[in-house]
């Protein structure tokens, strides 16, 4: 059950890869056609190559929205089994958190969607990106009153995990793949100038600082094998999970919404 699981995750790694060096060529392409007035390969005419260059970008957007979606997916489910098998909290946690992130890359998928069948009506979106905020918030409050619930019952009952092999595996891969979309992320946010899209890619920084640090507490514990190094991870993905919930209830009250970090990448 979890080498597939594993598999998979590196597998998807691998296609986000591929996806983000296709995307990138073909937007290459398409703004030294407009540099130089012809048209982007495999495209006969072009009569606005600006327009055209943007319709570009918004469709990565759109790509690394969706990969971002179904990779929290499968490594939330990964992370809640694997984490489980091992009664390690940290890595469990680290799986719920995932899935509140879907929460947040379903509301830029939709901006995205929005943008390419709008152009930028911000106003048209708002409703939603509020709602969608509210949401994120609330899940993340509720995320980090079962960590501490949980990781309180760990110490008065000191249950170790165990081993934290797997939740290094899931979370060192989880930080290659966070690295990858952090990149294509920022790349298409300042070329489009798009706050939601930057701050997007802060999410997947504060993935990817969470990773790092459920990486750490796992390595620790098969290091020392010490007792609470699995409730240090837990208190850290509870942690970010309030820092990201406190924020995503801030810009849901904002006049000016923008994502989940704020809106510089």
């Amino acid at each position: 059950m979890t080498e597939p699981l594993t598999e998979s995750i590196t597998e998807s790694n691998h296609r986000l890869q591929r996806s983000l060096d296709n995307e990138t060529t073909a937007v290459i392409e398409s703004e030294k056609g407009a540099s130089t007035g012809l048209p982007r390969k495999g495209v006969s005419t072009a009569p606005d190559t600006k327009e055209w260059s943007t319709s570009g970008l918004i469709r990565f957007a759109i790509l690394l929205s969706v990969i971002t979606i179904v990779y929290n997916v499968i490594e939330g489910v990964a992370s809640i089994i694997l984490g489980g098998k091992d009664e390690t909290l940290a890595l469990m946690g680290f799986g719920i958190d995932s899935f509140v992130e879907v929460l947040s890359a379903i509301g830029v998928l939709h901006m995205t969607l929005r943008m390419r069948a709008d152009g930028h009506a911000a106003e048209s979106r708002q409703r939603f990106e509020r709602r969608a905020l509210r949401i994120t918030g609330i899940s993340f409050y509720v995320l980090v009153g079962g960590i501490l619930a949980a990781s309180i019952l760990q110490v008065v009952r000191q249950i170790p995990p165990e081993s934290t092999f797997w939740g290094m595996v899931v979370t060192g891969i989880s930080m290659l793949g966070m690295g990858l979309l952090i990149k294509g992320k920022s790349t298409v946010g300042r070329r489009l100038n798009s706050p939601a899209i930057l701050a997007d890619a802060n999410c997947s920084k504060s993935c990817l600082y969470l990773s790092a640090a459920v990486f750490a507490s796992g390595l620790l514990y098969e290091w020392t094998g010490l007792l609470y190094a699995d409730t240090l991870g837990a208190l850290a993905v509870a942690f970010f999970a309030l820092k990201e919930g406190r924020e995503a209830m801030q810009k849901s009250r904002s006049d000016d919404i923008c994502g989940c970090h704020g809106c510089q990448a």
